[in-house]
């Protein structure tokens, strides 16, 4: 196995600890984030009836005019974590529980869930 392998299957193995515990419900979904090499990815989760109720990615077509090719990381990470919170405040979700799906929760996972709670989501 390579190194690649190995660090893909250590993540899996984490996030599969981390969802036997959290299961969003409606009353408090569930927030799991992805981050691809240079992307990142949001969504909000009822596990009970299994529907995506709000989604934020940095390739999302709001965000278009505020990222540009110099942009770090860090800040689509910020950047989406506000477009979420605003797209899940206006359907009524305050309250969420946060899934790091196996990331550990320090840079880019964490900016997203600091600027989603600035926004005003509470988890």
């Amino acid at each position: 196995m390579n190194r690649r392998d190995i660090k893909l299957k250590r993540r899996l193995r984490r996030k599969m600890h981390i969802r036997r515990v959290i299961k969003g419900t409606p009353d408090k979904p569930r927030m799991t984030v992805y981050r691809s090499l240079n992307e990142i990815y949001a969504q909000i989760i009822d596990d009970v009836n299994g529907v995506t109720l709000v989604s934020a990615s940095s390739i999302d077509k709001e965000l278009k005019d505020k990222i540009t090719a110099n942009t770090k990381k860090m800040d689509k990470s910020k950047l989406v974590g506000e477009l979420i919170a605003k797209r899940a405040i206006e359907k009524g979700i305050k309250a969420i529980k946060f899934d790091r799906n196996g990331y550990i929760f320090h840079g880019r996972v964490k900016a997203l869930a600091d600027s989603a709670r600035e926004s005003g989501l509470v988890f």
